[in-house]
């Protein structure tokens, strides 16, 4: 048992299988050795002194382990597993506290390494319940330099330091290894007790991860705040909480990132409560959740507050309960009222507060955008809303996914800063329109640029090039968007010559541009080409897209048509009707020629083809994007002579739900008295080259696409029931 102000102590040292001293548990090596003693405070007496080995599911230790402690695999193996040593270690603590006389107790161990970095995270991963004394321990460290404050940093202190700043002439090697520890540990409590110090507040280990909001207003440390990349799509805060167990994260410190069109991208921003947890998060770099390995770094509190914060006083109100799990609710009709979806999710699973626990995704004219967010008061409650995923509300089926506050958060503010997509008119034309179509051929003369910071222009990557800038062709710089028109990170720069191309590959390769190095990798057009087809190219060579689909570009947002500044100089780069004129009168003009030229940023910039591969849930697209053509663009594109995007002229109708089986056939039959040819269907395929379970057809008339979406909508293909929509 223990408590807050305990009468005894017990002195824990513990070693694993890999590193030692400041790196323990830094490479996720499992726990072989626990030594311990108790200590009564009031009359400085001590208990027996125990030692147990642990036997770890990898027995092979690492040189260090080896020279420090002198085990052998032989002997480990013969030793308990970590939960039975865990009991033992409880039943033996209890026997020496009642020999002594003394009913309460807290852990004091050497620094916080052995019980945050290796105890927590190992038993959490072997799924071994930790008893409450693991969650309140005293640092001997910070003790000691509170005591004797002229010593050494704390981050400096070992025990050896400590014992030689009291002069106690202990000789290690005349001990086992843990032995020795554990015996001075007890000393230099006894010296500091003999200076009259006090053990009163302890170290304290969160037992679970407490969700809440945040605010923009908020002021978040950037030393509090860590970048988690590579996490499973599926991953919760919960379960990034668990990954992180032993340390304190900060109330709604869990962040997940989403991504330009609404997914989760693999990263989460954690909020620690000061900056001593964050350190610690920091040496879990590479640590594994599951089969996948966790890239840690360091981040800011603004882009915390930019992924977590919010502003609106109804998603505020709607965060206001505390602990409570909240699921994700997508592909709601828009006709739902809150009552369908209460029927919906039924009395197995109540809504905390009724219909105040429901908060609907509207875009900023108030339509709904399908998505919504329900509070469910227990884990129990939002498990058997889970089990009603894919499940038919009206005629179309529900995605029900784990959320967090931080997700409501950039949901909320993304469809409410979204501008609102024009309908679209029939022309659509190819992502490259000429005259800037990239040169095909297997000449390496392009590099491929990748990492470029977000707010990268086409000035930035002429001064990251350097004296190689006079090497680029004339119009050879392409800036990659994403399916929202926004920069992508990536970048194709086509040079005068291959060798061009390999200098500039070797000579910026990983250099810096503002606070981010970035990738250079030499290219041809084809290969370049193969890439926004959703193809990989890095130093290693070159990986095929999946399938070959043609290249879907992303909507025409009014916000991201907007020109980007280059220096006159750089103009000459550019061919010449690519320059905008300047908007100034032809007599202001005349009377002060411009510093600037204008460079459009559609007109010669590249889409990634994200739209026609889909990641996994936990989102499902909702709508298929094309670049809505401009006047000019469309009159170039009628007299020029390019692959069309579609395979026949027509109306759109896009397929949701299809049964991965399905086939030309299958849909053929679907819409069987609709005049459709094999060639009027087009597929669409995930990220790895499976089918999505989407397609989209084309219609000879507008007329036979609406009656076909009338009368063929949330009918059954198979087993499921397909939905339609007019594109």
């Amino acid at each position: 048992m223990t408590a807050s102000h305990s009468d005894s102590l017990v002195v824990l040292f513990g070693a694993t299988a890999g590193a030692y001293g400041a790196k323990l548990g830094s490479d996720e090596r499992e726990l072989i050795l626990l030594v311990w003693q108790v200590v009564d405070l009031q009359n400085k007496k001590v208990g027996t002194l125990h030692k147990s080995l642990v036997k770890a599911d990898n027995l092979d230790l690492s040189d260090q382990c080896r020279e420090v402690s002198g085990l052998t695999p032989e002997g480990l193996g013969k030793a308990e597993p970590l939960d039975r040593v865990l009991q033992q270690f409880s039943q033996l603590v209890s026997s020496d506290l009642k020999v002594l006389g003394r009913s309460s107790y807290t852990l004091c161990s050497d620094g916080q390494l052995l019980i945050r970095q290796v105890l927590h995270p190992e038993t959490s991963k072997k799924n071994c319940v930790l008893s409450d004394c693991f969650y309140s321990f005293y640092d001997l460290r910070k003790e000691f330099h509170t005591c004797y404050p002229s010593s050494a940093a704390v981050k400096d202190q070992t025990i050896k330091t400590m014992a030689e700043y009291l002069g106690l002439g202990t000789d290690e090697a005349e001990e086992d290894f843990g032995v020795w520890q554990v015996k001075t540990m007890v000393a230099i409590i006894f010296s500091m007790l003999s200076e009259d110090h006090v053990f009163t507040e302890p170290e304290t280990v969160k037992h679970k991860y407490e969700t809440g909001p945040c605010s923009k207003s908020e002021t978040v440390d950037s030393e509090t705040v860590i970048r988690a990349r590579g996490l499973p799509w599926q991953s919760s805060d919960q379960d990034i909480a668990r990954f992180f167990k032993g340390l304190n994260i900060a109330k709604g410190g869990v962040a997940l990132c989403l991504n330009s069109q609404g997914r989760r991208n693999g990263e989460a921003l954690v909020r620690f409560v000061n900056s001593e947890q964050r350190d610690l998060a920091l040496e879990r770099h590479k640590h594994h959740m599951g089969s996948r390995y966790i890239e840690v770094y360091k981040a800011t509190g603004e882009e915390f507050l930019k992924i977590a914060g919010g502003t609106s006083n109804e998603v505020a109100q709607f965060l206001s309960k505390e602990n409570q799990v909240i699921i994700r609710m997508r592909g709601l009709p828009f006709t739902a009222t809150q009552e369908d979806v209460l029927g919906f999710l039924g009395p197995e699973c109540p809504v905390t507060g009724g219909k105040e626990g429901l908060l609907f995704v509207k875009y900023p004219d108030g339509r709904p955008t399908g998505d919504a967010f329900v509070l469910f008061s227990c884990e129990e409650y939002a498990q058997n809303a889970l089990k009603k995923h894919k499940e038919i509300l009206g005629k179309r089926y529900i995605e029900l996914f784990r959320s967090t506050a931080a997700e409501v958060q950039q949901v909320l503010n993304r469809y409410m800063s979204t501008p609102l997509i024009p309908t679209l008119p029939t022309p659509i034309i190819p992502v490259i329109p000429p005259p800037y179509t990239i040169a095909t051929g297997s000449v390496r003369d392009c590099v491929r640029l990748r990492g470029l910071p977000y707010t990268a222009g086409i000035d930035d990557i002429l001064e990251f090039m350097g004296d190689a800038t006079g090497d680029i062709k004339p119009h050879g710089v392409h800036m990659v968007l994403n399916q929202q028109g926004r920069p992508s990170g990536d970048a194709f720069i086509q040079m005068k010559s291959a060798d061009k191309a390999f200098m500039v590959a070797q000579k910026c390769h990983k250099k810096m541009m503002k606070d981010r190095y970035v990738e250079v990798f030499q290219c041809s057009g084809e290969e370049m080409n193969f890439v926004l087809m959703g193809g990989t190219l890095n130093r290693s060579g070159l990986s095929p897209p999946p399938c070959k689909l043609p290249c879907l570009s992303p909507p025409a947002y009014a916000a991201f048509q907007t020109a980007a500044v280059i220096p006159a100089e750089a103009a000459a780069l550019y061919q010449p009707q690519a320059l905008l004129p300047s908007t100034r009168t032809p007599q202001a003009s005349a009377a002060a020629p411009p510093t600037v030229t204008y460079y459009p940023a559609q007109a010669a910039q590249l889409y990634m083809n994200y739209t026609a591969y889909y990641p996994s849930p936990p989102v499902s697209p909702t709508t298929v994007g094309y670049i809505a053509a401009p006047p000019g663009a469309v009159a170039a594109a009628a007299t020029a002579t390019h692959t069309p995007i579609l395979p026949q002229p027509g109306a759109l109708v896009r397929m949701q739900g299809l049964p991965y089986n399905t086939g030309m056939k299958e849909i053929l039959s679907f819409f069987q008295g609709y005049q459709l040819q094999a060639d009027s269907i087009l597929m669409l395929y995930n990220f790895s080259g499976q089918p999505s379970g989407e397609a989209l057809v084309t219609f000879p008339s507008l007329d036979l696409a609406k009656q076909a979406v009338a009368e063929r909508n949330g009918q059954l293909l198979g087993s499921r029931c397909v939905q339609l929509y007019l594109v």
